[in-house]
């Protein structure tokens, strides 16, 4: 292990190793082998990067940097992005087993998000209020809303570590951000970027660990005042009791069990192509996975059809080959899920149409799955497995499908495909969920807000109004009086 590459924590702008010098391996999901070593913080590192973040809020480097200057800080780091995009999507592939093409491209992609938010740093107002006392001259501004914690996961955490990161220094705010112990080795290799870019010593720290000496200690600080989280809804639960400690400000982008309803005027292959893409792309390891197809009686048939057509064209393979569209999953647990999960599908009466089966391969892999349903308590449909597995049930009527698409506690993603506007219009109004793509799935935009509903979360990331949630609201009341305060007693 000691000739593995080693990423350290990057603390108040400087680097080192955990206070309690642990350190853990990561494993190349393609391979099972560990290939790079990571410090992990203690309780006392979170507290030292809490405290650095809490100063340089008082630091005229940071504290008297206009949102101008602050913008073009992230216009830099957004530059920077894009010039190491090959290199920290190779870090994310080997460390998570996702593709190659679709992580250095969607790096490259993230400085957008980037740049987004540095143009929106100087356009942050405040507003002078027709106030009802004429002697009163009354305004608001809005400040930054303090120390953040940004909590990402594994996957897809360029994107998400930007969709927080940008608007909270665009706002002005300090940032503690903590990548996922399963594979952070991106992450704190783009905090090497962070400080390239030039901002202040404290104004982002990068640090990894589990939840007991790291997460913990870091969501339930007191000084923190803003906590954003992506992950699971059982670690939300624990996040959500732990900022009762320090009332931080909370926003929450869990997991999801989206549906896909595809309707009988649907255009057969492009319902197909986004049934794949939206179960088997990212090998299936994304939170808006349309993971409970809903297709109309008449048309299931021909669209199965289609679709083992399409799937049998679906390369397996090493997570670095340009020709690969299906890598490994992150972890072997998420593979045991699946088997177990299908297994009981199986039980319920479902048909595993094509897959089904782990890889015969070193590393962790599954093979895209097909499951024809019979049943809306197919477990299946109701088990978010994190991989290659998509599921399909016939519906009679649209308001058969609506209460289907429903039919769930998450409500992130969603998707229709008709050619009827107007159908389209009515249904995905009534789908209660965050995002609804028509004809399309998994596209995403700074400039589009990103988020769910019930069980996949609360709180918005991207969008102009992302910035908004990291500044509080300052109102100011000054008298223009030309007599002085009268009776103390009275309100005014």
């Amino acid at each position: 292990m000691g000739n593995l590459p080693h990423f350290q924590l990057f603390i108040d702008g400087e680097w080192s190793e955990g206070s309690d010098a642990q350190i853990m391996t990561s494993e190349n999901p393609a391979t099972g082998q560990g290939w790079a070593t990571f410090a992990c913080a203690s309780a006392g590192d979170v507290d030292r990067a809490v405290a650095a973040a809490k100063r340089v809020l008082d630091d005229p480097a940071w504290r008297d940097m206009t949102q101008t200057a602050r913008g073009k800080l992230l216009y830099r780091l957004a530059d920077l992005v894009a010039e190491h995009a090959s290199r920290l999507g190779e870090l994310e592939t080997t460390d998570s087993g996702k593709l190659l093409a679709e992580t250095s491209a969607q790096t490259g992609y993230v400085a957008d998000y980037y740049r987004y938010f540095a143009g929106l740093a100087d356009k942050v107002e405040g507003t002078v209020l027709p106030i009802d006392k004429p002697d009163m001259h009354v305004f608001t501004t809005r400040e930054p809303i303090g120390v953040v914690a940004a909590i990402v996961p594994w996957n897809a955490q360029m994107f998400l570590t930007a969709t927080k990161l940008g608007p909270a220094l665009a706002a002005g705010c300090s940032v503690v951000l903590k990548a996922s112990e399963i594979a952070p080795a991106p992450m704190l290799e783009f905090a090497r970027l962070i400080e390239q870019a030039g901002f202040p010593p404290g104004v982002v720290s990068v640090i990894t660990g589990d939840a007991e000496n790291c997460a913990i200690p870091l969501t339930r600080h007191p000084d923190i005042d803003r906590i954003a989280f992506t992950g699971g809804p059982e670690t939300a639960r624990h996040v959500v009791r732990n900022s009762a400690e320090n009332f931080a400000v909370t926003s929450l982008e869990l997991g999801g069990k989206s549906p896909i309803l595809v309707f009988d005027d649907a255009d057969l292959d492009g319902a197909a192509n986004g049934l794949i893409a939206g179960n088997f792309g990212a090998s299936g390891q994304s939170c808006v996975a349309g993971t409970r197809g809903l297709v109309h009686r008449s048309i299931l048939k021909p669209l199965i059809e289609r679709i083992e057509q399409k799937a049998s064209a679906i390369r397996l393979g090493e997570p670095l080959q340009s020709d690969t569209h299906v890598g490994p999953l992150c972890t072997a647990a998420q593979v045991r899920k699946i088997e177990t999960t299908l297994a009981k599908a199986q039980g319920q009466g479902a048909v595993i149409r094509f897959g089904g089966v782990a890889a015969d391969r070193p590393g962790n892999y599954m093979t895209p799955t097909l499951v024809e349903c019979t049943s809306a308590d197919t477990e299946t449909l109701k088990v978010e497995m994190f991989g290659p597995v998509m599921s399909l049930l016939p519906f009679d009527t649209e308001d058969e499908a609506i209460a289907l698409a429903n039919s769930t506690p998450y409500g992130l993603g969603s998707g229709v495909f008709t050619q009827n506007l107007a159908r389209a219009h009515r249904v995905s109004k009534r789908i209660r969920a965050g995002i609804c793509w028509v004809n399309t799935y998994r596209a995403i935009s700074p400039i589009a807000p990103f988020g769910g509903f019930n069980q996949s979360g609360y709180g918005r990331e991207a969008g102009v109004e992302a910035i908004l949630d990291y500044t509080r609201t300052k109102t100011t009341w000054i008298s223009t009086a030309q007599e002085p305060m009268a009776n103390p007693f009275i309100m005014r």
